[in-house]
């Protein structure tokens, strides 16, 4: 970000619409020392753990930041590509790329869109900058959590602020919360599920699984499992599922507090003595495949289910950059930038001179020059 005091704008220069999407983060590399890096960001963020800071320093950096990095470190080694890096990174090249190849159907001035990790690279601070140099005055936060919570969204929203702090001239900016019910969200999801079942068939029952947050955090107000509950009634309806064809789990629980429940590992575990011997399994929460849908999904909770006497599991992938997925968002980018001013009126003959005509932006620079602005 530009500091106080450096030079931030430039009279006669076009402003944009920016567009900015944050995602959860990545390591640089599978090595421990990055690992642990990206870790100790994570973890010592107060929206992701809310434990006293003096306690949680100790714990974090006595026991966590020294056993779990390898552990870590040794799971993305299976997920990682050598060119592209991790999933979570790969994806979200490509659905930034989308969205700014999409957005000129959406959008009748085209913005700049960028991508951003809100732990890892790129960081805000570096997206933001880039934002700043492209000239953005109008900014757009999308970060891709469907479901809001304060651990993710709002950590979001913290950083981008923190980093703005830095800034002499902010931005405008709208920040979209969570888009859990969207029709076209809802209708991207249940395209994918229909295509796994034309593809593979349909198993007895279609599990939901979403990310855990504590109990703790439900109980104190977060809407998170609310708005996931609905993602998969409103999934369900639109597949035509009866209760008994489908199911919402929760996964990647941490440490010993209990977790939204039921638990997808113990779920998976006890579902083929129940006489559930195939499932399809969806994770709705997640915008991009990434370690904990493919290694913990696709593979741990895969050899829980078929150990436990399951015959067939299937992974249904995230909608990443499917192109229905990139329609759902530039639409709901579209929507949230509705109203923001793309002209200066003119009171007088309501005319509405377009505030990026270059004859205007030219009149614009020559009468700063003359009343003494910076060349």
């Amino acid at each position: 970000m530009k500091y106080i005091g450096e030079p931030d704008y430039q009279h006669g220069s076009e402003s944009k619409l920016g567009i900015l999407l944050v995602n959860l983060g990545t390591p640089d590399d599978t090595s421990v020392p990055s690992v642990r890096r990206y870790l100790k960001q994570f973890l010592s963020d107060p929206r992701v753990v809310e434990v006293a800071r003096p306690l949680w320093w100790l714990i974090l950096n006595g026991i966590i930041l020294r056993i779990r990095p390898s552990r870590t470190a040794e799971a993305y080694e299976t997920v990682w590509d050598d060119e592209t890096g991790s999933p979570l990174l790969k994806f979200g090249i490509k659905q930034t790329a989308a969205i700014q190849q999409m957005a000129p159907d959406y959008f009748k001035d085209t913005p700049h869109v960028q991508l951003a990790m809100r732990y890892g690279n790129p960081s805000v601070a570096s997206a933001l900058d880039e934002l700043r140099k492209a000239n953005v005055r109008r900014l757009l936060v999308l970060p891709l959590y469907p479901q809001y919570s304060g651990s993710t969204v709002a950590s979001v929203f913290d950083e981008v602020t923190d980093q703005l702090k830095k800034a002499r001239w902010i931005p405008e900016m709208r920040f979209i919360n969570q888009y859990f019910d969207d029709p076209h969200y809802i209708e991207a999801l249940a395209e994918s599920v229909k295509e796994s079942w034309q593809a593979n068939g349909q198993a007895q029952r279609l599990v939901m699984s979403f990310h855990g947050i504590p109990q703790r955090y439900r109980a104190s107000g977060d809407p998170y499992f609310c708005q996931c509950q609905a993602t998969a009634r409103l999934l369900a309806e639109n597949l035509s599922l009866t209760s008994d064809q489908y199911q919402v789990v929760f996964q990647s629980r941490f440490g010993r507090e209990p977790w939204l429940q039921p638990y997808c590992d113990k779920t998976l575990e006890v579902l083929p003595s129940q006489g559930i011997k195939s499932v399809d399994l969806i994770c709705p929460g997640f915008s991009a495949d990434c370690l904990e849908t493919i290694e913990e999904i696709n593979v741990e909770n895969r050899e829980i289910f078929m150990e436990g006497g399951g015959e067939k599991f299937h992974y249904i992938e995230a909608l990443n950059d499917r192109e229905t997925h990139i329609h759902s968002l530039c639409a709901l980018l579209q929507r949230h930038a509705m109203g923001w001013p793309e002209s200066l009126d003119d009171i007088a003959t309501r005319q509405p001179p377009a505030i990026n005509d270059a004859t205007e932006l030219a009149k614009s620079r020559e009468r700063a020059l003359a009343l003494g602005a910076p060349a």
